[in-house]
C-alpha cells in the first residue's frame, strides 16, 4: 500500500474540516496513524484513497465530539475554580494578562505547552502521555509558544479559526 499519492487530497480535505493548517496537520496525522493501527481491516483491492478519507472524516467527527464535551468540563471546572491568589500592582496585572493568554491557546497547545513547559516532560513522555507522535507535540508547543511570544510583543490577538495572512515584502 503506497499512501503517498494520498497524502496531498487527505491534507485539502483536512483543510476544508477544521479551516486551520495546523489542525488539519494535526488531523491527517491522527488520521494516518489510525489507518496505520488498522491496515489489517484495509481489503486487498478496496479503494485506499476512499478508505483513508473514511477514516480522516471519521477521526475530525470525533475529535470534534471530544472538543464539545472538554468544552463542557473546562466550563464546568472555571465555574468551580476561584482562580490563583492575586498579586500586588502591575506584577499582578500582567500575571493576569499572560495567564488569560495562556487559557486563551487551544487545548491541545496549552496542555502540550504545560507538560513540557511546566512539568518538565520530554517531548517523548508528553507524546505518550497524550498518545500523540512526538512531532505533534513539538508542533503544538511551538505553535503555543509563538502565540504567547505575538502576545508578548504586543500584537493583537488573533481569533482561533480565523485565517491569518502574511504579507511578504520581496522584488519580483
Amino acid at each position: 500500500m503506497k499512501i503517498e499519492p494520498h497524502l496531498e487530497p487527505m491534507r485539502r480535505y483536512a483543510r476544508v474540516l477544521t479551516r486551520q493548517a495546523s489542525d488539519a496537520d494535526d488531523l491527517v496525522q491522527g488520521a494516518l496513524l489510525r489507518a496505520y493501527e488498522r491496515r489489517a481491516q484495509f481489503r486487498e483491492g478496496g479503494n485506499l484513497r476512499l478508505w483513508l478519507m473514511s477514516i480522516l472524516h471519521n477521526h475530525f467527527i470525533d475529535m470534534k465530539r471530544s472538543d464539545q464535551s472538554l468544552r463542557a468540563r473546562e466550563a464546568d471546572w472555571a465555574g468551580l475554580n476561584p482562580g490563583f491568589a492575586p498579586s500586588a500592582g502591575e506584577e499582578a496585572a500582567r500575571l493576569a494578562q499572560l495567564r488569560t493568554a495562556f487559557l486563551a491557546l487551544p487545548e491541545e497547545q496549552r496542555s502540550a505547552l504545560h507538560l513540557v513547559g511546566v512539568e518538565r516532560l520530554t517531548i517523548a513522555e508528553a507524546a505518550e502521555l497524550l498518545a500523540v507522535p512526538a512531532g505533534t507535540i513539538m508542533s503544538r508547543v511551538g505553535r503555543a509558544r509563538a502565540a504567547l511570544k505575538r502576545f508578548e510583543d504586543g500584537e493583537p490577538r488573533v481569533q482561533p479559526g480565523r485565517p491569518t495572512l502574511t504579507v511578504i515584502e520581496g522584488g519580483s
